[in-house]
Protein backbone atom coordinates (compact mmCIF):
# COMPACT_ATOMS: atom_id res chain seq x y z
CA UNK A 1 0.00 0.00 0.00
CA UNK A 2 2.75 2.32 0.68
CA UNK A 3 4.49 1.39 -2.14
CA UNK A 4 1.34 2.32 -4.27
CA UNK A 5 0.91 5.72 -2.34
CA UNK A 6 4.62 6.19 -3.05
CA UNK A 7 4.51 5.79 -6.62
CA UNK A 8 0.99 8.13 -7.12
CA UNK A 9 3.03 10.58 -5.34
CA UNK A 10 6.22 10.63 -7.95
CA UNK A 11 3.31 10.33 -10.69
CA UNK A 12 1.90 13.26 -9.80
CA UNK A 13 4.86 15.35 -9.01
CA UNK A 14 6.34 14.32 -11.94
CA UNK A 15 3.39 15.74 -13.80
CA UNK A 16 3.32 18.83 -11.76
CA UNK A 17 7.17 19.27 -13.08
CA UNK A 18 5.94 18.39 -16.47
CA UNK A 19 3.41 21.54 -16.66
CA UNK A 20 6.67 24.05 -16.60
CA UNK A 21 7.34 23.34 -19.90
CA UNK A 22 3.69 24.24 -20.81
CA UNK A 23 2.98 27.47 -18.31
CA UNK A 24 6.26 28.79 -19.62
CA UNK A 25 4.98 29.64 -23.07
CA UNK A 26 1.95 32.29 -21.53
CA UNK A 27 5.00 34.50 -20.70
CA UNK A 28 6.29 34.52 -24.07
CA UNK A 29 2.69 35.70 -24.83
CA UNK A 30 2.90 38.17 -22.68
CA UNK A 31 6.31 39.53 -23.56
CA UNK A 32 5.30 39.77 -27.40
CA UNK A 33 2.28 42.04 -26.37
CA UNK A 34 5.10 44.53 -24.48
CA UNK A 35 7.22 44.63 -27.16
CA UNK A 36 4.66 45.12 -29.95
CA UNK A 37 4.41 48.80 -29.87
CA UNK A 38 5.56 50.74 -33.28
CA UNK A 39 8.14 52.26 -30.48
CA UNK A 40 10.02 49.44 -29.25
CA UNK A 41 11.54 46.68 -31.71
CA UNK A 42 9.35 43.48 -31.99
CA UNK A 43 10.34 40.07 -30.22
CA UNK A 44 11.93 37.75 -32.82
CA UNK A 45 11.55 33.97 -32.54
CA UNK A 46 15.27 33.61 -30.83
CA UNK A 47 13.56 36.32 -28.25
CA UNK A 48 10.48 34.11 -27.92
CA UNK A 49 13.22 31.08 -27.27
CA UNK A 50 14.92 32.77 -24.54
CA UNK A 51 11.68 34.44 -23.04
CA UNK A 52 10.47 30.50 -22.70
CA UNK A 53 13.69 29.16 -21.50
CA UNK A 54 13.84 31.47 -19.05
CA UNK A 55 10.64 31.06 -17.51
CA UNK A 56 11.30 26.93 -17.65
CA UNK A 57 14.78 27.65 -15.68
CA UNK A 58 12.79 30.53 -13.13
CA UNK A 59 9.45 27.64 -12.27
CA UNK A 60 11.40 24.52 -12.17
CA UNK A 61 14.55 25.87 -10.32
CA UNK A 62 12.08 27.56 -7.98
CA UNK A 63 9.70 24.14 -7.73
CA UNK A 64 12.91 22.19 -6.70
CA UNK A 65 14.67 24.77 -4.32
CA UNK A 66 10.93 24.40 -2.35
CA UNK A 67 10.94 20.47 -2.11
CA UNK A 68 14.67 20.84 -1.08
CA UNK A 69 12.97 23.30 1.54
CA UNK A 70 10.66 21.08 2.89
CA UNK A 71 12.44 19.14 5.88
CA UNK A 72 13.79 23.01 7.35
CA UNK A 73 10.03 23.73 6.99
CA UNK A 74 8.92 21.00 8.98
CA UNK A 75 11.31 20.96 11.49
CA UNK A 76 11.12 24.48 11.98
CA UNK A 77 7.62 25.57 10.52
CA UNK A 78 9.59 28.30 8.78
CA UNK A 79 12.11 29.13 5.80
CA UNK A 80 10.80 32.61 4.60
CA UNK A 81 14.57 33.82 5.05
CA UNK A 82 15.97 30.71 2.88
CA UNK A 83 13.23 31.05 0.60
CA UNK A 84 14.02 34.77 -0.26
CA UNK A 85 17.36 35.35 -0.37
CA UNK A 86 18.96 31.80 -1.48
CA UNK A 87 16.24 29.81 -3.50
CA UNK A 88 14.36 33.19 -5.73
CA UNK A 89 17.58 35.14 -5.11
CA UNK A 90 19.59 32.30 -6.44
CA UNK A 91 17.37 31.40 -9.79
CA UNK A 92 17.03 35.08 -10.52
CA UNK A 93 20.55 35.64 -10.61
CA UNK A 94 20.81 32.70 -13.12
CA UNK A 95 17.87 33.59 -15.03
CA UNK A 96 19.35 36.81 -16.18
CA UNK A 97 23.12 35.79 -16.14
CA UNK A 98 21.85 32.72 -19.04
CA UNK A 99 19.48 34.54 -20.50
CA UNK A 100 19.72 38.41 -20.70
CA UNK A 101 22.88 39.70 -20.00
CA UNK A 102 25.00 41.50 -17.53
CA UNK A 103 23.17 43.56 -14.38
CA UNK A 104 24.77 46.98 -13.43
CA UNK A 105 23.51 48.89 -10.40
CA UNK A 106 24.52 52.24 -9.73
CA UNK A 107 24.69 54.12 -6.86
CA UNK A 108 24.33 50.69 -4.49
CA UNK A 109 26.12 52.76 -1.61
CA UNK A 110 22.41 54.78 -1.18
CA UNK A 111 20.56 51.01 -0.81
CA UNK A 112 19.42 50.93 2.89
CA UNK A 113 21.25 48.16 5.01
CA UNK A 114 20.93 44.63 4.54
CA UNK A 115 18.72 44.92 8.32
CA UNK A 116 16.78 48.48 8.34
CA UNK A 117 15.31 48.03 11.08
CA UNK A 118 11.37 49.40 11.57
CA UNK A 119 9.91 50.83 10.02
CA UNK A 120 11.35 49.89 7.09
CA UNK A 121 11.61 51.23 3.96
CA UNK A 122 9.37 50.64 0.85
CA UNK A 123 11.57 50.23 -2.75
CA UNK A 124 9.41 51.20 -5.60
CA UNK A 125 10.32 51.02 -9.13
CA UNK A 126 8.98 51.03 -12.95
CA UNK A 127 8.33 47.96 -14.67
CA UNK A 128 8.65 47.37 -18.26
CA UNK A 129 9.18 43.94 -18.46
CA UNK A 130 9.61 40.63 -16.89
CA UNK A 131 12.98 40.82 -16.88
CA UNK A 132 12.86 43.80 -14.32
CA UNK A 133 11.41 40.82 -11.98
CA UNK A 134 14.65 38.98 -12.20
CA UNK A 135 17.17 41.84 -12.39
CA UNK A 136 15.89 43.68 -9.26
CA UNK A 137 17.25 40.40 -7.25
CA UNK A 138 20.72 42.06 -7.87
CA UNK A 139 20.34 45.10 -5.38
CA UNK A 140 20.68 42.09 -2.95
CA UNK A 141 18.28 43.01 -0.03
CA UNK A 142 15.52 41.34 1.41
CA UNK A 143 11.90 42.47 0.57
CA UNK A 144 8.56 40.96 0.07
CA UNK A 145 6.33 41.55 -3.13
CA UNK A 146 2.63 42.45 -3.64
CA UNK A 147 1.39 39.51 -6.06
CA UNK A 148 -1.66 38.13 -8.12
CA UNK A 149 -3.06 35.85 -5.65
CA UNK A 150 -3.28 33.64 -9.65
CA UNK A 151 0.42 33.77 -9.33
CA UNK A 152 -0.18 31.21 -6.66
CA UNK A 153 -1.28 28.53 -8.73
CA UNK A 154 1.80 28.78 -10.94
CA UNK A 155 4.29 25.64 -10.32
CA UNK A 156 7.50 26.41 -8.40
CA UNK A 157 7.09 30.24 -8.43
CA UNK A 158 3.58 29.60 -6.42
CA UNK A 159 4.93 27.52 -3.95
CA UNK A 160 8.67 29.96 -3.37
CA UNK A 161 6.39 33.12 -2.84
CA UNK A 162 4.10 31.36 -0.37
CA UNK A 163 7.30 30.00 1.71
CA UNK A 164 9.13 33.54 1.48
CA UNK A 165 5.69 34.62 2.64
CA UNK A 166 4.63 37.74 -0.13
CA UNK A 167 1.46 39.49 0.06
CA UNK A 168 -1.16 38.68 -2.46
CA UNK A 169 -4.23 40.31 -3.89
CA UNK A 170 -6.99 39.62 -5.93
CA UNK A 171 -7.61 42.06 -8.86
CA UNK A 172 -11.03 40.15 -9.80
CA UNK A 173 -12.50 41.17 -6.06
CA UNK A 174 -11.22 44.85 -6.10
CA UNK A 175 -12.77 45.45 -9.62
CA UNK A 176 -15.89 43.72 -8.54
CA UNK A 177 -16.95 45.01 -5.48
CA UNK A 178 -14.54 48.22 -4.91
CA UNK A 179 -12.60 48.23 -1.60
CA UNK A 180 -12.07 44.18 -1.07
CA UNK A 181 -10.29 42.00 1.67
CA UNK A 182 -8.08 41.56 -0.78
CA UNK A 183 -7.40 45.07 -0.74
CA UNK A 184 -7.57 45.40 2.99
CA UNK A 185 -5.26 42.05 3.63
CA UNK A 186 -2.76 44.17 1.07
CA UNK A 187 -1.95 46.80 3.61
CA UNK A 188 -2.44 44.75 6.52
CA UNK A 189 0.22 41.91 5.32
CA UNK A 190 2.34 45.18 4.32
CA UNK A 191 2.17 47.27 7.38
CA UNK A 192 3.09 44.01 9.55
CA UNK A 193 6.10 43.30 6.97
CA UNK A 194 7.43 47.09 7.61
CA UNK A 195 7.01 47.35 11.17
CA UNK A 196 8.63 44.10 11.46
CA UNK A 197 11.57 45.25 9.30
CA UNK A 198 10.74 43.83 5.89
CA UNK A 199 11.08 46.39 3.27
CA UNK A 200 8.23 46.03 0.72
CA UNK A 201 8.89 46.03 -2.60
CA UNK A 202 6.10 47.77 -5.38
CA UNK A 203 5.60 48.28 -8.90
CA UNK A 204 3.55 51.26 -8.64
CA UNK A 205 2.25 51.28 -12.19
CA UNK A 206 0.17 48.14 -11.43
CA UNK A 207 1.18 46.21 -14.88
CA UNK A 208 4.16 46.55 -17.41
CA UNK A 209 4.67 48.61 -19.98
CA UNK A 210 7.15 49.92 -21.85
CA UNK A 211 5.90 52.02 -24.36
CA UNK A 212 4.26 54.34 -22.07
CA UNK A 213 4.21 55.97 -18.68
CA UNK A 214 1.59 55.00 -16.47
CA UNK A 215 0.16 57.20 -13.29
CA UNK A 216 1.60 55.38 -10.35
CA UNK A 217 -0.92 54.08 -8.01
CA UNK A 218 -1.94 54.78 -4.73
CA UNK A 219 -0.68 51.31 -3.12
CA UNK A 220 3.04 52.44 -2.26
CA UNK A 221 2.16 55.62 -1.16
CA UNK A 222 -0.74 54.62 1.14
CA UNK A 223 1.87 52.24 2.96
CA UNK A 224 4.61 55.09 3.00
CA UNK A 225 1.95 57.21 4.42
CA UNK A 226 0.41 55.01 7.08
CA UNK A 227 3.75 53.79 8.13
CA UNK A 228 6.12 57.09 8.09
CA UNK A 229 8.15 54.58 5.84
CA UNK A 230 10.85 56.00 3.52
CA UNK A 231 10.48 55.57 0.04
CA UNK A 232 13.38 54.21 -2.36
CA UNK A 233 13.01 54.95 -5.48
CA UNK A 234 14.64 52.51 -8.43
CA UNK A 235 14.90 53.01 -11.83
CA UNK A 236 15.50 50.02 -14.23
CA UNK A 237 16.68 50.71 -17.71
CA UNK A 238 16.28 47.52 -20.48
CA UNK A 239 18.54 47.73 -23.17
CA UNK A 240 16.05 47.29 -26.59
CA UNK A 241 17.81 44.19 -27.76
CA UNK A 242 17.97 42.51 -24.52
CA UNK A 243 15.94 39.40 -25.56
CA UNK A 244 16.64 38.93 -29.18
CA UNK A 245 20.92 40.00 -29.51
CA UNK A 246 22.97 37.01 -29.76
CA UNK A 247 23.68 36.50 -26.02
CA UNK A 248 24.89 33.84 -24.45
CA UNK A 249 25.62 31.84 -27.85
CA UNK A 250 28.57 33.75 -28.79
CA UNK A 251 31.75 34.31 -28.04
CA UNK A 252 31.61 38.36 -27.00
CA UNK A 253 33.00 38.65 -23.47
CA UNK A 254 30.09 39.15 -21.32
CA UNK A 255 30.64 42.47 -19.98
CA UNK A 256 30.65 43.71 -23.69
CA UNK A 257 26.75 43.48 -23.84
CA UNK A 258 24.32 46.87 -22.83
CA UNK A 259 23.44 46.31 -19.48
CA UNK A 260 20.21 46.02 -17.49
CA UNK A 261 20.57 49.18 -15.15
CA UNK A 262 19.41 49.71 -12.44
CA UNK A 263 19.89 53.28 -11.17
CA UNK A 264 19.22 53.87 -7.07
CA UNK A 265 18.13 57.47 -6.11
CA UNK A 266 17.91 58.99 -2.73
CA UNK A 267 16.15 58.44 0.04
CA UNK A 268 12.33 60.24 -0.16
CA UNK A 269 11.85 60.69 3.55
CA UNK A 270 7.73 60.58 4.49
CA UNK A 271 6.29 61.77 7.73
CA UNK A 272 2.86 60.76 7.23
CA UNK A 273 0.98 64.27 6.40
CA UNK A 274 2.49 64.40 2.89
CA UNK A 275 0.19 65.36 -0.09
CA UNK A 276 -0.32 61.96 -1.86
CA UNK A 277 -0.54 63.60 -5.29
CA UNK A 278 2.50 65.84 -4.81
CA UNK A 279 4.58 62.68 -3.30
CA UNK A 280 3.37 60.56 -6.40
CA UNK A 281 4.66 63.53 -8.81
CA UNK A 282 8.22 63.48 -7.20
CA UNK A 283 8.42 59.48 -6.75
CA UNK A 284 7.36 59.52 -10.64
CA UNK A 285 9.65 62.06 -11.83
CA UNK A 286 12.36 60.60 -9.50
CA UNK A 287 12.13 57.26 -11.22
CA UNK A 288 11.51 58.45 -14.65
CA UNK A 289 14.34 61.25 -14.53
CA UNK A 290 17.18 58.79 -15.87
CA UNK A 291 15.08 57.04 -18.15
CA UNK A 292 14.95 57.47 -22.20
CA UNK A 293 11.80 59.28 -23.34
CA UNK A 294 10.19 56.38 -25.67
CA UNK A 295 8.47 58.25 -29.18
CA UNK A 296 5.21 56.36 -29.49
CA UNK A 297 5.75 57.61 -33.35
CA UNK A 298 9.03 56.12 -33.73
CA UNK A 299 9.12 53.32 -36.60
CA UNK A 300 10.27 49.63 -34.94
CA UNK A 301 13.90 49.33 -34.54
CA UNK A 302 15.12 45.68 -36.95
Amino acid sequence: MIFLIGIVLCRSFLLYFASCFVLALLPVYQEYKIWKPNSLPSLSYYGMLKVYGMNVVWTTGCLLGSVLLLPKLIFTGTVEKEAHEIVERTMAHVCIAWFVGPVVVKNAEKLPPPNPGAPAPIYICNHASQIDVAAIYNINRRFKWIAKSSVRLLPGVGQIMTLSKHVWIDRRRKKSAGTSNSVSNLYEKSNQAIQSGCPMFFFPQGTRRMSERLKFKDGALNVALQNKAALIPLSIEIPRDAWNRVYPFTTQKFDSFDPIIITVHDAIEVKGNEDKDELRKRCTDTIYSVLPEINAENKKDK
